[in-house]
């Protein structure tokens, strides 16, 4: 496994993939939060920092510099791996396929996933899920239309959303 930063408007973006496959990501210059965001059974036991341009990390790297240069859906061909239920499992995939620029509200996506009245659960989506940006669970917002939390902060959230909302 490995790791990389990138300098983004919104601060340091760490990464950490294996062969091009991103298991987990954030804004942070901290390489133990993004492991954070794994469960221990799914944190690698070595993992090696690398610049950008290392093959493991080089194509999520390229995505995430064209996202901020305006090409929104460059993160979406970025293969990811989560481990969790069919349901989480379903979730991460509908994230995948918000629209930049239209969010859902957490009741929204609970329907969409079949369960209109599984707003927690839908929320729990959003709040486990560890490759951020590369599965946009930014774009849930809560049903008065606040943005709720997110595990990067509401200023890289509100960032993100102002972004999509004006390229989208």
């Amino acid at each position: 496994m490995k790791l990389t930063t990138l300098a983004t408007p919104d601060g340091p973006f760490t990464l950490l993939a294996s062969d091009g496959v991103v298991l987990a990501s954030g804004w942070t210059a901290d390489p133990e939060a993004v492991l954070a965001r794994l469960r221990p059974e799914q944190r690698p036991a070595e993992v090696s920092v690398v610049d950008a341009h290392d093959p493991d990390v080089s194509g999520p790297a390229a995505a995430v510099g064209a996202y901020y240069a305006g090409d929104l859906a460059a993160v979406d061909a970025v293969p990811v791996q989560q481990q969790g239920s069919d349901w989480r499992q379903r979730g991460w995939r509908r994230l995948r396929e918000i629209t930049p620029g239209t969010p859902l509200s957490y009741a929204a996506f609970a329907g969409e996933l079949g369960n209109p009245a599984a707003v927690r659960a839908a929320a729990s989506i959003c709040a486990t899920n560890a490759p951020a940006l590369f599965v946009p669970c930014h774009r849930v917002l809560r049903s008065d239309g606040s943005l709720g939390g997110f595990a990067w902060g509401v200023e890289v959230k509100r960032s993100l959303l102002a972004r999509e909302a004006s390229l989208g």
